[in-house]
Parts: structure tokens; sequence; C-alpha cells
């Protein structure tokens, strides 16, 4: 490149740049176009028809799976990566069983509302979005949660023997996943989704396959270590998010407490409970707070 063309670039690389700056400062699927959401109506309802992929090429699972924490203290959000995906401690874990143990039900209220969530990643090939038709036949990200992993496992593992096992993740022997969202008692549901009849995608065209297999998004990256805070830093944003008080509460999390509350009984731990609530992307909480992050900057 000559110094000319160095100079003219550079009048219009502060496009070039703020784009690169906004991907590495987005910290989730909300702020990521290669990621696919169904888009719901006023109601909170929504359907689309989708295929899960295979493992990409180089990779042996065909999901990520990770777990993360998110809500709003009086300090601001606090929006981080679990060390416990990797087997490492986490600070507001730790801060969630102390609650736990106190044996106080508003202690408990809290730690729910404070808790983990679960999240997979697996590639997706759009069968049908009557929401957005443009989106049909293209390959995509799906970040999802317990509820339709749980189907998935179903699916492999069914429960009668008059039913037919598949794998859902296979090209040729898989099947399309009919995504019907639902809002249940003010959380997102995915009760009614479920998978069609095997069939092979793209009518079993191998040049097709091959071709969509190969330009599959890499999964590894959603639960690489890289992508995970040391305890210290997290202790650091944890503080300054709760203050000195750790069930000091904001309105927000008092009112996502109240709502947790009235859908769980006793759990054995904070963790375990909240099962609603922890169809992480699901919930109408998880979808506020990302909206509040990517309005925020």
């Amino acid at each position: 490149m000559s110094f000319a063309d160095f100079k003219k670039k550079s009048r219009t690389g502060i496009d070039d740049l703020t784009k690169k700056m906004e991907k590495m400062n987005s910290k989730d699927s909300y702020n990521d176009d290669r990621f696919w959401r169904p888009e719901l109506d006023k109601s909170s309802n929504g359907y689309a028809v989708i295929r899960f992929l295979p493992a990409p090429e180089e990779e042996d699972t065909p999901w990520a799976k990770y777990y993360s924490h998110g809500f709003q203290g009086r300090g601001g959000w606090y929006i981080e990566n679990c060390p416990t995906t990797h087997g490492g401690k986490c600070p507001l874990c730790e801060t969630n069983n102390e609650l736990w143990n106190s044996g106080i039900e508003k202690d408990k209220d809290i730690a729910r509302s404070r808790k983990r969530r679960l999240h997979y990643v697996s590639n997706i090939v759009i069968v049908s979005d009557p929401a957005n038709p443009q989106n049909e036949g293209k390959t995509f990200l799906y970040k999802y949660g317990k509820r339709i992993f749980d189907k998935i496992q179903e699916a492999m593992k069914p429960e009668f023997e008059d039913e037919e096992a598949i794998n859902p993740f296979d090209f040729w022997e898989g099947a399309n996943f009919k995504l019907k969202v639902r809002k249940v008692a003010g959380f997102i549901n995915y009760d009614k989704s479920e998978f069609e009849s095997s069939s092979p995608l793209f009518d079993g065209d191998d040049a097709k396959l091959e071709e969509l297999w190969k330009n599959q998004y890499a999964l590894s990256e959603f639960s690489d270590i890289s992508n995970f805070k040391s305890y210290d830093d997290l202790k650091a944003k944890l503080d300054s998010v709760l203050g000195n008080d750790i069930r000091d509460v904001s309105v927000q999390e008092k009112k996502t407490a109240e709502n947790i509350s009235e859908d769980n009984s006793s759990s054995s731990s904070p963790e375990e409970s909240s099962e609603t609530a922890d169809d992480d992307d699901g919930s109408t909480d998880a979808l506020s707070y990302f909206e509040k992050l990517a309005n925020d900057g």
C-alpha cells in the first residue's frame, strides 16, 4: 500500500474500527448478527421451524454449553459468564449460597433471582420463519436453554418403546424442530415445541450438505476459558453492583425475586431452584436485561 492510499484509507478508517469495537464489546447474542432469535408478537408468541446442525468441522459436539449470571443491582448491571462452567470458583455463586443457607425465605428469593443460567449454542438452518422469511435457508447460531435441550434429549432417548429415537443434529436422519413460543405466568415457554418426523435435510443432497457443513460457525469460542474473567475481577464487579449489603436489592431485582418466589417451592440449593426462570433467554427478565445492556452500550 502506498502512503497516498494509506492517507486516503485513514479518512474512512473510523467506520471500520467502530464496527470492530462494537463486535468486540458485544457481550451477548443480542449484538451479534450471527445469532437468530424467533420474533415474538405483542403477546410474546412466536413460531418458526429450524433444523439443528451437526458439529462443525474439527469439533466433536454440536453444541457449546456454559453458565452465566445476569441481574440489575443497586450499582448497575452484573452480566458475566460463570466460572463454574469450567469448575472454577464464582463470587456470585458463593454469595448466593450464603443467602440460601441463611434459612430466610426472602434471602432464597434473592439468590434465585441472581442464580446462574444455563446456555447452549448450536448451529441451525432456518426452514421456516413467517415473521422474517428472508432468513429461510440461511445458517445461524441459536442460543437456547434447558427446556429445549431437554426436548433434544427426549428425541434421542424417547420415554416410550413405540417412539423412534432420532439424532436431531443428523443431516440425513435428523428432524425439523417446530419452535412454538408462548408467554406463560410471565415467562417465555417452549413446552409446545416439538420435532417433526425424521427426514433428510435438503432432500439428502450431499453437495449442498457438504457446503453447509463447511460453512458452519465454530462453537468452541462460547465455552473457551478466555471468555471468563478471573475470580478477582468478578469479585470487584460484583462488589460495585451490590455495594456493602448483599440483601440490598434494586426495584427491578425485587420484582424479579417476587415473580420467581411465586413460581417456586422449596429446593435443595439456589442453583437447582427456579427452573421456570432457568430457560435463560426465555425469561422476560433475561430479555429485559440484555435489551437494557444493548441500549446503554
